[in-house]
């Protein structure tokens, strides 16, 4: 279930609520009973198993430039 991110206007507290996300945009009171809150915006961070390539096996693709040789800009 999605964990969304919460701050009180009232008294700056920063809390989580988990919810489906068909109740994403739902208010949410916080844990001190405040009824003025604001949903945050939370970034992700995703990392994967590592083993040098995307997913497939594929090899990495080469670095630099707009075209991975770095000669065509």
């Amino acid at each position: 279930m999605p964990r969304y991110e919460f701050r009180c206007r009232a008294c700056g507290d920063t809390f989580e609520v988990n919810r489906p996300m068909a109740r994403a945009g739902d208010p949410a009171s916080c844990p001190q009973g405040h009824a003025d809150t604001v949903k945050l915006l939370s970034t992700v961070a995703v990392t994967g198993r590592g083993g040098g390539g995307p997913v497939g096996g594929a090899p990495p693709a080469p670095a630099g430039g707009c075209c991975g040789g770095g000669g065509c800009c």
